[in-house]
């Protein structure tokens, strides 16, 4: 059974930047459409970005331009790298699995995948 385990998050400053790690175990990833999403207290998880093996990418406007997915098959790990941090970027970032099918909509709706990790916090303050 897969299972996703996030890193990487933390304080950060203003213009800052990190990169968050979404550990898979459990399956390959190569199977599986990998989503970035990021959810603040009484908000709807937002989708922040999708990647799938072949290399297809897709970013939410809110992180397009400083925002980079990418995947290292002998870690089973898939990256998302977010440059010139904001203070709205501050959120609780989850990782999940869904179809590699998915399209540049549907991969930031969270009702298409299924296994999600534990989430890592992201504070963007000074």
């Amino acid at each position: 059974q897969l299972q996703l385990v996030e890193s990487g998050g933390g304080l950060v400053q203003p213009g800052g930047s990190l990169r968050l790690s979404c550990a898979a175990s459990g399956s390959s990833l190569d199977y599986y459409g990998i989503g970035w999403f990021r959810q603040v207290p009484g908000k709807s998880r937002e989708g922040v970005s999708y990647s799938t093996k072949d290399g297809t990418a897709y970013y939410a406007d809110s992180v397009k331009g400083r925002s980079t997915i990418s995947r290292d098959n002998a870690k089973n790990t898939v990256y998302l790298q977010i440059n010139s941090l904001k203070p709205e970027d501050t959120a609780v970032y989850y990782c999940a699995a869904g179809s590699t099918q998915l399209g540049r909509i549907s991969s930031m709706r969270s009702q298409y995948f299924g296994s999600w990790g534990q989430g890592t916090q992201v504070t963007v303050s000074s």
